[in-house]
């Protein structure tokens, strides 16, 4: 406890610092409150009555941090950037223009304009499907006055929303503490914790479960656990620097074969995979819809992979992260570029030759321990669904591993990471005691 106090005194003694913290936190306080502010022309009244958002609906009210259920100015928070964002990586990925680009200052510059246009393009479609579900069963009676100038109106507001969350989130990564855009999908992430935790707790109290509850808490502090270890599990490869000489007298030798290693990361791919995953998963709920047996009724199979819960829907699931996991490691990770980049610095890892043999050898690594990173990852996203199935309430369950709490886990780490960086910088002590705390930034060279 008093390491603690004395770490926060630090904190709050370094002025930068301190301001970087107050600013970031002012702008999540405005952020919570867009999310409460209403539409034009909606009734908030009949919404909460009929709100009732499963599968897709869910998970984008997730990242919204529930204003897309409060039909709120920033419904479709950041998902349109987050969106863009991930076609222009892919599109630097596959595409060798973008990817020159992304290594010349003035081309990140033309990337990051090329993705707000394109976050304004995809906004004005997602709004137009919003508006339908406004529309829909699921909200009716909330319009007000339907017509031409709510749809046109609303488009603007969701638009001018949406940019406004990305602006917050690029002004905390430039004068707050950084990662502001996965710092508000955190918050709208977490903002749903405390009511999951009362909803939870009050359902065990009716049914006089109380110590269930209690066993769920510590499961739920051990998945915790288990992803920060997923997050910051690395593989070192041993790696030594060539020594140089100056001259020809050997005395005159300088940077003497120093000694370093290479950080792999056991889930180089992040969340990511799940996303994937559960963007397919949505296919089949869609499907059931058409597909029916004599009776006229979805037929069981196709039942079975719209519920999260059911033994199909796991099995294939799990599979499809494994199997995303490799593809998105493998759009991501380089090993031929990384072994270029430690050849040019001199660099060589023992007993393995320069050049063609060490791409081989950190590609054949990084297979290797992408397949336990891959298990482990799969376990955390069918975790919330056993959590469902064993009586844990649908909005505390979500808390058990999935999207929800790696991207949680995950920012909060990168967050710490930031303020450890101004402690060390300033030779204060770090968070840590054990070494330094690692995010989710994949292993460069």
């Amino acid at each position: 406890m008093k390491k603690l106090i004395e770490t926060l005194k630090n904190i709050w003694s370094i002025e930068e610092l301190r301001k970087r913290i107050l600013f970031t936190l002012g702008l999540i306080l405005v952020y919570r409150v867009g999310c409460y502010i209403v539409l034009p022309g909606i009734n908030p009244i009949a919404l909460n009555q009929n709100q009732n958002q499963e599968g897709l609906l869910g998970l984008i009210n997730m990242f919204a941090g529930g204003a897309f259920s409060n039909a709120s100015i920033f419904a479709l928070g950041v998902m349109p950037y987050i969106s863009a964002s991930i076609f222009m990586q892919l599109a630097g990925i596959v595409i060798p223009q973008f990817a020159k680009m992304q290594k010349e200052e003035s081309g990140r510059n033309k990337i990051t304009q090329y993705t707000r246009y394109i976050t304004i393009l995809v906004t004005i479609f997602q709004a137009s499907a919003y508006i339908a579900y406004l529309r829909g069963p699921a909200a009716r009676g909330a319009i007000v006055n339907d017509g031409l100038f709510f749809y046109v109106s609303t488009i603007i507001v969701l638009t001018a929303g949406t940019l406004f969350v990305m602006y917050l989130g690029e002004k905390m990564t430039d004068k707050g503490i950084g990662n502001g855009t996965s710092i508000i999908i955190m918050v709208g992430i977490l903002a749903r914790l405390p009511h999951s935790l009362v909803e939870e707790f009050t359902s065990k109290q009716q049914t006089d479960k109380l110590l269930f509850f209690l066993v769920e808490l510590a499961i739920f502090v051990a998945v915790i656990i288990g992803l920060v270890l997923l997050t910051q599990g690395v593989r070192r490869i041993p790696l030594n620097y060539a020594r140089r000489i100056v001259g020809t007298n050997a005395a005159k030798e300088i940077g003497g074969g120093s000694r370093n290693f290479i950080p792999l990361k056991v889930n180089s791919a992040g969340v990511m995979p799940i996303i994937f995953a559960q963007a397919l998963m949505f296919i089949p709920a869609m499907i059931a819809g058409f597909a029916t047996g004599n009776d006229g009724a979805p037929n069981d199979f196709m039942r079975s992979l719209s519920d999260h819960t059911s033994l199909w829907y796991n099995v294939i699931y799990a599979v499809l992260v494994i199997a995303f996991t490799y593809f998105y490691t493998a759009l991501i990770f380089n090993p031929t570029e990384m072994a270029e980049n430690l050849k040019r610095n001199n660099s060589f890892i023992p007993g393995i030759k320069p050049g063609q043999p060490t791409a081989d050898y950190i590609g054949a690594i990084m297979d290797r321990i992408t397949l336990p990173g891959a298990v482990f990852l799969a376990i955390a996203g069918i975790l919330p669904g056993i959590a469902a199935l064993c009586g844990v309430t649908s909005g505390f369950s979500a808390f058990f591993g999935g999207t929800s709490m790696l991207i949680g886990v995950g920012v909060i780490l990168d967050t710490l990471q930031q303020i450890e960086s101004h402690l060390l910088m300033r030779h204060y002590d770090g968070l840590m005691k054990t070494g330094r705390i690692s995010g989710r930034q994949p292993a460069t060279v």
